[in-house]
């Protein structure tokens, strides 16, 4: 069986998204395409951003490879797949320009994780994985409709207007994912070093994973239905794929762990390496100790979720954070005075218990010692995440125009990278 794999030409206009706009290596496709290999079947990615492809060119290639499954993703690689565009607007695009030369029209992301239905009507496609979809996909290959009956996590067509979802979310074994070798070609694209602010790229940058899943459940998180449960990849796989990236020339790599944790082991791996990274993190799970051997390893750019200034909003957010702000705040100057990461950074959410000028103060102290913190950002309720679940319970198939509706009604001012105000869901995605 043949796969097409397709990164979108993503494109951002008036929408909620506050991820980075940047290429960012589709790690998702990555394992699917060594794992669809190993089981003989034929696979490329079509990364229309890195690539720089039209629709026109993205429907060219794949008429050229004749696949039997032609799978589109929601989300800008799996690093926004808990942030990603509400709207579904840039994957209606590509479906529509490769769905007559498509067998199979297959859809992953976190929209065909938590409204598969709503997913597959949208996109008028065939299949819907919920969840990680890597081992999904093999097991697809060569199943019929009827077979797919058997099939776990997956939603797809049983009539002219019947949807059949089988089974729930998937979670990978993250020991049976392989080590992931990029071709050099792919990687002399991907110029860019995603939250690094210290330096200008010189070489190449690359994203990749220590870990999967984060062992906290804050109200905010949509991570409900996909990279949920906290896993640990093998040291040695970590060292292959690291190693296959150094080989490349690529000098910064971002973890796109969901929680960057403290461990001794991983850090002896990329301070062996002698590269730059930058990581996703709570600041309160790391000790000064700690901190010293994450800058020794090369870290020059900390995402630090702090959420709330104080101890009730944290609490409201579900943190669970043990620490003080007063000790939070001192580990934060640590990170950046003390052990001289370049760029610390806590990030702030609207959690409604903050004072605005309590917590402008606290801005301000945390910037007169190099560490930046973001003004407060709105919270918007992600289907899959608890916040949703607590204000409306488990998503229907409206459960994106709701949350959007519910965002835009609500808040006047959005997040820095937004410059103009959001445009409805249905009016996004009606714009084709």
């Amino acid at each position: 069986m043949r796969f097409s794999l397709i990164n979108p030409p993503w494109t951002f206009d008036s929408s909620i998204y506050f991820g980075c706009r940047d290429p960012h290596l589709p790690l998702e496709f990555g394992y699917s395409k060594v794992l669809l290999e190993q089981a003989g079947h034929e696979a490329e990615i079509v990364d229309g951003q890195l690539e720089g492809l039209s629709n026109s060119g993205i429907r060219d290639r794949i008429e050229a490879f004749e696949p039997d499954f032609t799978v589109i993703t929601t989300a800008p690689s799996y690093l926004f797949w808990r942030c990603a565009p509400p709207e579904l607007r840039v994957p209606s695009v590509v479906a529509d320009a490769v769905r007559d030369v498509s067998k199979t029209l297959v859809i992953v992301g976190p929209h065909a994780s938590t409204t598969p239905r709503a997913t597959l009507r949208k996109l008028q496609a065939d299949v819907a994985v919920m969840g990680e979809c890597e081992e999904i996909l093999s097991r697809l290959a060569g199943q019929s409709l009827d077979n797919r009956r058997d099939i776990s996590s997956v939603a797809f067509r049983d009539g002219p207007d019947s949807i059949a979802v089988r089974g729930g979310p998937y979670a990978a074994d993250m020991a049976a994912l392989p080590a992931l070798h990029w071709p050099a070609a792919s990687i002399r694209k991907h110029s860019h070093h995603h939250h690094r602010f210290d330096a200008k790229p010189q070489r190449p940058g690359a994203e990749m994973e220590t870990s999967r899943g984060c062992p906290y459940h804050c109200t905010f998180c949509a991570k409900d239905n996909f990279r949920n449960s906290f896993r640990r990849r093998p040291l040695k796989t970590i060292e292959e794929e690291l190693d296959g990236l150094v080989a490349h020339g690529v000098e910064y790599v971002y973890f796109i762990d969901e929680i960057f944790l403290p461990y001794r082991d991983v850090l002896e791996i990329i301070t062996s390496r002698h590269i730059k990274f930058g990581v996703q993190t709570r600041i309160d799970l790391w000790n000064e100790k700690m901190i010293h051997l994450l800058a020794r390893a090369g870290c020059v750019s900390i995402e630090a979720g702090v959420e709330s200034i104080t101890e009730a909003g944290r609490a409201r957010l579900d943190k669970k954070c043990k620490l003080s702000t007063a000790e939070i705040t001192r580990r934060l100057i640590v990170a950046k005075e003390l052990e001289g990461i370049p760029f610390v950074q806590a990030n702030l959410l609207d959690s409604m218990d903050d004072n605005p000028g309590e917590v402008e103060l606290w801005r301000q102290e945390l910037l007169r010692h190099g560490v930046w913190a973001n003004k407060p950002v709105p919270l918007f309720p992600y289907p899959g995440s608890p916040d949703y679940s607590l204000r409306w319970g488990a998503p229907d198939d409206r459960a994106w125009e709701r949350a959007h509706a519910f965002y835009l009604s609500h808040f006047d001012e959005f997040s820095d990278v937004q410059e103009e105000r959001p445009a409805p869901l249905i009016q996004l995605e009606a714009a084709r």
